[in-house]
């Protein structure tokens, strides 16, 4: 199923990924942010329903100089002291939310729309991919409407979220480590898609399905 799935991101291709039943309990639509076109967004957006978000590896997010959101927070928290009481402490499933920065390209408009979001994500891959990173100031604006999310070093290795299997599967796959993902929602029950909706989806839109523990076994073997 891994090789299948690394075939089908270098092909551009969407595959879905559930991560734990023991962490966030859903899955996610996940494709090559160098691959990425509008079309992509589009799908996402009406078919996936989640936030759209960007993980970066850590080694890109180092080079781009792009901190977590909470690191900003507390730096703040003495001049706004609410930044400190909103510390995500408490999250369920985890220990340290993923969360960055939100940019736009500055060649954007508002920022927002399919053709928007694919220009700034596949541009901010290609500085990425060609170790231009020293450019990103020039190139992008903060804040923006695509969320980037920095996976942790080590990746699966260190942390199981959604942000750090996409950074796996594009390492695997010899793709840049930057990614799109999103969560898959239901309409009829207002949480996430269930397992075994979300493997009904791939079937009918002949998409690649896989878990979660599967992709970090996956992964182990490819860096042992």
């Amino acid at each position: 199923m891994i090789q299948e799935a690394l075939k089908a991101l270098k092909r551009g291709e969407i595959v879905l990924v559930f991560d734990a039943d023991n962490r966030e309990r859903e899955t996610d639509m996940i494709v090559a942010a160098e691959k990425i076109k509008p079309e992509h967004i589009s799908i996402m957006r009406n078919d996936a329903g989640g936030l759209i978000c960007v993980p970066v590896s850590w080694e890109n997010s180092e080079k781009l100089g792009i901190p977590y959101m909470t690191d900003i927070m507390e730096e703040a928290s003495g001049r706004y002291p609410v930044l400190g009481k909103l510390s995500p402490h408490d999250i369920p499933y985890d220990d340290k939310s993923a969360f960055s920065i939100t940019v736009n390209h500055r060649k954007t408009f508002t920022g927002i729309t399919d053709n928007d979001r694919a220009l700034t994500i596949g541009e901010l891959a290609g500085i990425c991919r060609d170790d231009k990173h020293e450019s990103f100031g020039d190139l992008f604006r903060s804040p923006g409407h695509v969320t980037l999310l920095r996976a942790a070093d080590g990746h699966v290795l260190s942390r199981g979220g959604h942000t750090e299997m996409s950074i796996a599967l594009m390492e695997m796959a010899g793709l840049t480590g930057v990614a799109v993902c999103c969560e898959m929602m239901d309409d009829r029950t207002g949480n996430s898609l269930s397992t075994e909706d979300a493997m009904k989806y791939a079937r009918e839109h002949d998409l690649i399905f896989m878990s979660g523990a599967d992709l970090i076994e996956s992964y182990m073997e490819f860096r042992s």
